[in-house]
């Protein structure tokens, strides 16, 4: 059924003799304690779409589907399903499981969050129609959003036939179904819980409900968050540490600092401290899955200029900022789509099967500029270069960019600092940038996961890039049922983008961590919600 293989990493570590001082190991195994830069956003599901607020979130729920200890998509609330000959109507047997408050978890519970996420015009609501699952109606919905009837509503392809059967219709057949079922915004909800919650669901553990390994029991944003074992969980006796502890917003020197004095057992750092770590044996490095990339706003006359897009591109060495400054594993990009996301029907990588579109030439883009600068009538270019500076390595690459693009003649960089939320929700949503450095993690194990940001009618294309050419080709993606002929539509895709630099990619992500050594069990995927913590033990 897969168009490709997901990469998956499990982080696994020998356990140490005897109990362990410092390195972040600790005489207490009854709780486990991870430190992250991100804060928790929200625990609704059908609302955020940040990874930290994923990770809290996966904590404590369940989909249809979930992530194993091996990082493999596995049944989660579904104990089983059935396909349809056409590949487009599933079936799916829910086991017996309940919520936190003893409630039985019903195929009910996925019916009204699907409909919810839809009519809220929840920031992934777009998962569900042809950015996604493709679920019947889900598009039509969208376009209605809140004042879609609740017969309209009705009409969505997601149908609770009875309490244990819940039956999914699609419009287009989806190689990756089952994958996607493991992502947040696919999550159940408790209808009567939520609705009493009202616009407080959410918002505090109290107004949180769990089905997952874990129920939130307390939550101070931007500090700490805690999580103990979910007795009702039906899969309660896999769970093997009783508490799970999240350390929010915590800067990668501060966090590093707790892991050495024990106060902590794993901490993603960043570039500045490998150099201290990478000798020690709790020092880890994996395929965090991000792209990091420039996105351009057409709508600005300077970089709709194509000579000016050709010579930011050709200005970055991108080898030189992955090896000799990131130095967390990142690799420099070149393409839109990264590498060990999906490997094609042949077995063959995407990006070996893809040409390569980046590389780094300071002759050219000198060339280009001048062209561009011919063009525009003028001696100098200017530059507005966006970046959150709570979203590392955000800043090290805006700080490398500016460098990068300052050594051309007759271009001039303004640096534009500011954080995340208001650099995605205010800046880009509105338009309101020229040059932005941004990230994107991949939801599902496909190529068209990326390839859907450079739709027209892709509410994360905040560019307002625009090709009659590429639109066509998506909608035949979506549509086509061949899996070979799909792969390389994938491919014809991407080229047409990568010719417009539509986008310019620059590296793709690598993290850097320490993890005490007596965790074993904390799974880490590049694809979907980042860290699942059901497996974790403590030694």
């Amino acid at each position: 059924m897969k168009t490709g293989k997901t990469v998956k990493v499990l982080l696994t570590a020998a356990t140490a003799a005897g109990m362990l001082a410092g390195c972040g190991s600790k005489t207490d195994t009854d709780t486990f304690r991870f430190a992250s830069e991100l804060d928790i956003q929200g625990m609704d599901s059908t609302v955020v779409d940040d990874g930290m607020s994923f990770n809290a979130i996966h904590a404590i729920t369940d989909g249809l589907t979930a992530v194993n200890e091996k990082g493999k998509t596995a049944p989660a609330i579904a104990k089983s399903w059935d396909v349809s000959d056409d590949g487009k109507t599933y079936t799916f047997h829910l086991r017996d499981a309940k919520w936190s408050n003893g409630d039985k978890v019903t195929a009910n519970d996925f019916v009204y969050s699907w409909r919810k996420i839809i009519k809220d015009a929840g920031n992934y609501a777009y998962m569900l129609g042809n950015g996604g699952a493709s679920v019947k109606n889900a598009d039509a919905l969208m376009e209605l959003g809140a004042n879609a009837t609740d017969e309209q509503m009705a009409t969505l392809g997601v149908t609770a036939k009875d309490d244990k059967t819940l039956v999914v219709e699609l419009e287009n057949k989806v190689p990756y179904f089952t994958d996607l079922m493991a992502f947040p915004c696919y999550f159940p909800q408790n209808e009567k819980f939520v609705e009493k919650c009202g616009k407080n669901y959410g918002t505090k553990p109290e107004y949180t409900l769990s089905n997952g390994a874990y129920k939130m029991t307390k939550w101070v944003k931007g500090n700490k968050a805690t999580f103990t074992k979910n007795d009702k969980y039906y899969d309660a006796k896999t769970v093997a540490t009783k508490n799970l502890e999240m350390y929010l917003v915590q800067d990668p020197k501060t966090a590093a600092q707790n892991f050495d004095n024990g106060k902590v057992d794993y901490a993603t750092i960043n570039s500045t401290l490998v150099d201290k770590y990478k000798d020690k044996d709790t020092f880890t490095t994996f395929n965090e899955g991000y792209l990091f990339y420039l996105q351009l706003n057409f709508k600005n006359n300077t970089v709709a200029n194509k000579n000016v897009r050709e010579a930011l591109a050709y200005a970055i060495n991108r080898k030189d900022l992955c090896e000799n400054v990131l130095k967390d594993g990142s690799k420099a990009a070149t393409g839109f789509v990264p590498s060990q996301l999906s490997t094609s029907p042949a077995g063959k990588d995407f990006r070996d099967d893809a040409d390569k579109y980046v590389s780094y030439d300071q002759k050219k883009a000198q060339e280009y500029l001048d062209a561009a600068k011919k063009e525009l009538g003028t001696d100098t270019i200017t530059i507005d270069l966006l970046y959150g500076t709570d979203e590392s390595p955000m800043d090290t690459m805006a700080e490398y960019l500016q460098g990068s693009f300052s050594k051309l003649k007759g271009l001039k960089v303004n640096m534009v600092a500011t954080v995340k939320k208001d650099r995605i929700y205010n800046r880009e949503a509105n338009g309101n940038f020229q040059v932005v450095c941004t990230r994107w993690g991949p939801d599902y194990a496909d190529p068209t996961t990326y390839l859907n940001l450079a739709t027209t009618d892709n509410s994360n294309n905040y560019g307002k890039y625009t090709s009659a050419k590429y639109d066509a080709l998506m909608e035949q993606i979506q549509k086509e049922s061949d899996l070979t002929k799909r792969w390389d539509l994938m491919i014809q895709a991407e080229k047409v983008i990568m010719d417009d630099l539509a986008y310019v990619p620059v590296f793709e992500k690598g993290s850097a961590a320490l993890k005490a050594k007596n965790v074993s069990g904390l799974v880490q995927v590049p694809v979907g919600t980042p860290y699942t913590f059901k497996y974790v033990k403590l030694k």
